[in-house]
Formats: C-alpha cells, structure tokens, sequence
C-alpha cells in the first residue's frame, strides 16, 4: 500500500517535516540490518484518536532492542509521549503508527558496540492491510517453502528490522503464487506464524495459536483477542500445529496490528470454511473495542489529546 505523508515525524526528540526526515545512505542498519521497530495503531474514539494498547507497544520495542543488546536512549513513558505528538501533529482521527530504533551514521563494519542509537516515529493513513474485505471474503494461503527462524539463529522474539527478510522472501512468493498471504513453519516443521501476523485455528470448537517457542512472535493484538474472545465464551489453547491441522481446520483467522483480524478461506488450495462464526463474533468485538465502544476495555485505550 502507497504511504499518504503526513506533517510531522519525530526523530530523537523533535517533530520534523516529513520531506527533512532523512537519514546517510551510510547509516549501519540500512547495510547491516540491525534495528527494531513497532507497528501501532491510533482508532478514532468518541473521546478523540486514541492508540490501542501503546504502553506495550513501546514495551515490546525496549525488549526487542535488549534481546539484541541496543541501548535505548529514549525511555518508554518518553516514546509515548512522543508517539502521541506525533499522532496530534498529523491531524488524523485514524492513523499507523512505525516507531522503529536503528543505528545511525558514522560507524561501519558488524561491531555495533560503537554506533549511535536513533529513534523515529512516523504515522499516516493506512487501511487494513490484507484488504478491507479480508474478513468477509477472506485470504487465500499457502505453506511458504521459506523456514521460520530458529532460535539461535535470528532471535524471533524481537520485532528486528532484518528478521523480515524473511518474511518478505515468504510474502513474495506467496503473490507469485496467487496466494493473499504465507504460512511458515518452523525447522521443526511446526506451523509458526504468517509473515507479519499471528495465526489462530480452530480445531473442535477451540482455537489453537502456535507458542513463542514454535517462533512465533508474542503478539499484542493476539493477547487481545484471546482475552476478548475468552470474554466472549470461546475457549482458546497456546500449542503446537501441524499443517495437517490447517488443512481440516473448521475456521483460521490471522491477526496483527496492520492486518486486524483476517479470516482464511484456503491453506494450500484447501478450502476453509469462510467467515467463521466465532473468527466474525471476535472481529466484530475486537472493532469496537479499538473504537473505545466497551467501556470494560477502556484500559487499552491510550488518548492523544
């Protein structure tokens, strides 16, 4: 999807104009691939735009930049604020928000231990982004050939700029395919997650969701959902899948920051059955939920003004 610019993007500590927020063509994570980053989102509430759960957000970017031993210089209450700013200097009742931390210009080589840390944040307008009509048509998938990262090899816990290389080499060949979306599973052959979201199955009335430890990433639209969903009555259970289990699934939804909720509608060119019930009671939920319109949610709710 075209990015549409917005005013402002904060960059280590001030708002600049969208068309300054530049950086070196030497800066060491655009060669090297080290960097972490967020993806957020600010709903339009009857009390103002307010950004879904944007304390663990920023929670989540500190704990990827430990895992890979960066040294934030901004704090979380201080990334906030700042994403706040940034939302309120847009303009927009609705927007994405990309906080990403990275190293900066004036080192080069593998050892990162010398460079700088910078930090930028920027928003704009972003529909869903599967599609608008991801959950009432659905997505079609396949089983990416790409693996999952190990554990030891690249750390699947962090949200890190050059893990999703990955991602991509799985999302293109996907699009070749004719296919909306990949599958990838781990080296263990254990179904993992989407390219840039959670998956959720349903097997016997329950939803099964893959563990960190299949590489999965502990998702925060995934934690909320599980606990709409549960509120809702649905039961769900955190374990391991094959991809047999998706081929006879009776309903799978993926679920993300940009994406939302997504339902599927084929793993493989095996049909799922499209929309579920309980995949379209829990998007309808979660969308009143980011809209500020279940007051017993108000809690996640984080307003800019």
């Amino acid at each position: 999807m075209p990015i549409t610019p917005t005013h402002k993007i904060w960059m280590n500590g001030t708002l600049v104009d969208w068309d300054d927020a530049k950086i070196h063509v030497l800066t060491h994570t655009l060669h090297y691939g080290m960097g972490v980053f967020e993806g957020v989102r600010a709903y339009e509430t009857p009390k103002g735009p307010a950004v879904f759960r944007l304390t663990e957000h920023m929670e989540r970017l500190h704990n990827s930049a430990k895992i890979l031993g960066m040294d934030m210089p901004y704090s979380v209450d201080e990334l906030v604020q700042a994403t706040k700013d940034v939302v309120k200097a847009s303009g927009l009742p609705s927007a994405y928000i990309r906080p990403i931390a990275y190293y900066g210009y004036g080192e080069m080589g593998l050892n990162t231990l010398p460079c700088s840390v910078d930090v930028a944040i920027a928003c704009w307008p972003w529909g869903a982004y599967l599609g608008e009509d991801a959950l009432t048509k659905g997505i079609s998938t396949k089983i990416s050939s790409w693996t999952r990262h190990d554990h030891n090899t690249m750390p699947p816990a962090a949200k890190t700029t050059g893990n999703y290389v990955n991602s991509s080499l799985a999302k293109v060949e996907a699009l070749k395919g004719g296919y909306d979306e990949a599958i990838m599973l781990n080296p263990q052959g254990f179904v993992s997650e989407c390219t840039g979201e959670n998956i959720f199955v349903a097997r016997d009335g329950v939803f099964i969701t893959p563990p960190i430890a299949a590489g999965a990433l502990e998702g925060i639209t995934q934690d909320s959902v599980m606990t709409i969903g549960r509120d809702l009555g649905y039961e769900f259970r955190v374990d391991y899948l094959t991809r047999s289990d998706l081929y006879v699934a009776e309903e799978i939804f993926l679920c993300g920051t940009a994406a939302e909720v997504s339902a599927v509608n084929a793993v493989d060119d095996r049909p799922v059955p499209c929309p579920g019930p309980m995949t379209s009671a829990i998007a309808a939920e979660y969308g009143r939920v980011v809209r500020g319109q279940v007051p017993r949610y108000e809690d996640w709710l984080e307003y800019v003004h």
